[in-house]
């Protein structure tokens, strides 16, 4: 496994003030033969274990988006680990690619989970996280993989949907989620508010514990401020919101 540490004191994503004692780290790792990249940070001045968050890119792949969230979970004592569900140097540049690329996960859930158990894996092994006590988190595409991660059984106490994609083809893999789970939705967001009466029906036959929160007026991708509009379009009050309804989500989660 390739580390390289890539900066000790880091700015926030939107040029934020720097976090001394945040450490990040590209990773190199593997699902099968397939080569990925993730992105590492964490709080050097934290002594001992500590819970660890899975982040999952857009459809646009892995970037400086879900690099610039991890720091901001490092800063809050976290250890954060942002997923490559594509491959390395997979980073689709155009609507049209990112569709394509996209669709080859939609259309095999399989993969789709075995790419973020990869991921999962990395995080579990980390010397500084409790692995009894991870969550996972996603952005659009990344929703929907948090969400099919949970659905394919795996060991995370919390899943934190962030304008994300709620369908899925097995519906009835519901019953293997172990964690509770928090969907944020953009009240005005056409791409995924149809799904929210079929998700519900999933979720309470399944009897997860689980939680909407819809903000009104919001669209989708409203946690990016490089979304413009108008379908696609940040929200500077749903992001604060949802990130304090992801924070208390987490309070709630992992209280000893």
């Amino acid at each position: 496994m390739k580390k390289n540490l890539m900066a000790v004191l880091v700015l926030c994503a939107w040029g934020g003030p720097a976090f001394a004692g945040i450490v990040t780290q590209t990773v190199d790792y593997k699902d099968g033969g397939a080569v990925l990249e993730g992105y590492l940070a964490y709080d050097d001045s934290i002594q001992g274990k500590r819970p660890g968050i899975l982040v999952v890119h857009e459809w646009n792949g892995p970037g400086h988006y879900v690099e610039g969230r991890c720091r901001q979970l490092a800063q809050l004592g976290y250890v954060a680990f942002a997923a490559d569900i594509y491959g390395k140097g997979v980073r689709p540049q155009s609507m049209q690619d990112c569709q394509k690329e996209s669709s080859k996960y939609k259309s095999n859930r399989a993969l789709m989970r075995e790419r973020a158990r990869a991921a999962l894996s990395q995080l579990q092994n980390n010397e500084r996280v409790d692995a009894s006590k991870i969550a996972v988190i996603g952005y659009c595409f990344g929703g929907t993989v948090a969400l099919e991660l949970g659905r394919g059984g795996a060991p995370v106490l919390g899943i934190v949907s962030f304008h994300g994609g709620l369908d899925t083809p097995t519906p009835a893999d519901a019953q293997n989620i172990k964690g509770k789970v928090l969907v944020c939705q953009g009240g005005a967001d056409s791409h995924t508010l149809s799904q929210i009466p079929g998700f519900e029906k999933e979720m309470k036959d399944a009897k997860v514990d689980y939680k909407i929160i819809t903000y009104p007026g919001a669209t989708h991708g409203f946690t990016n401020p490089d979304n413009k509009g108008p379908a696609l379009k940040y929200d500077p009050q749903a992001d604060k919101d949802s990130w304090r309804a992801m924070r208390d989500f987490f309070d709630r989660i992992f209280k000893s």
